[in-house]
């Protein structure tokens, strides 16, 4: 049976989809977008700002499903400029131990919801 999880320090979704479902041990995370939960606006000014918001919005909703960065199996990265990959990386890196970070894809995609730069999702397993 899933459970749904949500949490008010992240970004309300912006369609018909929850913040993430627990499915015995594994939780699916939905894609963060560097909206800021408390004020409702788009972070912006450069991608590691945005990069950082959209992996405290993922932060929060793996501690609200009692959960870490430590739990992380798979994550995936949407960027809309491969460019970027470096200073994105080099955020992405900070929540994570080397040894034993997460399988990872990262796409350049075209649009991101709200036209964001960066769009990350991550799947968990307690």
């Amino acid at each position: 049976m899933k459970k749904i999880i949500n949490t008010p320090n992240a970004p309300a979704p912006i369609g018909p989809y929850n913040q993430a479902v627990l499915i015995k041990d594994t939780l699916y995370i939905s894609g963060q977008i560097p909206i800021d939960p408390k004020t409702g606006e788009l972070v912006s000014g450069d991608i590691q700002n945005e990069t950082r918001q959209s992996m405290e919005n993922l932060k929060a909703i793996l501690t609200e499903a009692e959960m870490t960065f430590e739990h992380v199996v798979k994550t995936s990265i949407f960027i809309n400029d491969m460019h970027q990959f470096a200073q994105i990386n080099e955020v992405y890196a900070t929540y994570f131990d080397a040894d034993t970070a997460p399988a990872r894809e990262t796409v350049e995609v075209a649009n991101l919801p709200k036209f964001v730069n960066v769009e990350i999702s991550m799947i968990a397993v307690k």
